[in-house]
């Protein structure tokens, strides 16, 4: 049975009134994961050189990977702009440890959530990596790590994804971390849900 193994690195200052501090980096065992501020948001969309220092890291060549387009930079941006106490639960910097040329991590991937639960404690989760890390096992890793670390939110009952039908690699993502194939329809046109309820992670995680 696969459970998160991952090590919290620090918290939130936004929720520094909350009574669980919330984390704003995950370190898994080839990744660090970098919860996405206000700051880093403004650095993505529009300063390549800036969104380097913030996180302290080379970015890949080739990214932004495809899905993360400039209209999710710009969501990402707009949401985190109207709703700071946020963090967490938007993007986060997918950070490939210990580059061999400079000794500096590579940012190869993103992925996180699409906002703060809904009233029914939903929240949707998205990722995307560059092309040239597909097959090796960091997505499982990341999505893994961050599916526990919002059911460390009381308020979070359930989590899900929506995909294609063609994107096999990204079902496996999902279906490896205990995801199951939802009977209500997706939300966006052609695509397939996936849900994982609060109860079945519990189990998978004992």
């Amino acid at each position: 049975m696969e459970t998160a193994e991952f090590r919290i690195a620090g918290t939130s200052k936004y929720n520094e009134d909350s009574p669980v501090p919330r984390p704003i980096q995950l370190e898994t065992e080839r990744l660090t994961l970098l919860a996405g501020t206000l700051d880093i948001a403004r650095a993505e969309a529009r300063d390549r050189a800036a969104l380097s220092a913030l996180l302290g890291a080379n970015i890949h060549p080739r990214w932004p990977p495809d899905e993360h387009d400039k209209a999710a930079r710009e969501f990402f941006l707009g949401y985190l702009t109207e709703h700071p106490d946020a963090v967490g639960f938007m993007g986060w910097s997918w950070l490939l440890r210990a580059n061999e040329s400079d000794g500096r991590p590579l940012l190869i991937g993103g992925g996180g959530f699409k906002g703060l639960p809904l009233e029914d404690g939903t929240v949707e989760i998205g990722y995307s990596i560059v092309e040239e890390y597909y097959g090796r096992g960091l997505a499982t890793e990341a999505v893994r790590a961050l599916v526990a670390w919002a059911f460390g939110d009381a308020r979070v009952c359930r989590i899900i994804a929506e995909t294609l039908p063609h994107l096999r690699a990204s079902q496996r993502v999902l279906e490896k971390n205990g995801f199951v194939r939802a009977e209500e329809a997706a939300a966006d046109l052609g695509a397939i849900r996936y849900t994982l309820p609060r109860e079945i992670w519990m189990r998978r995680a004992q």
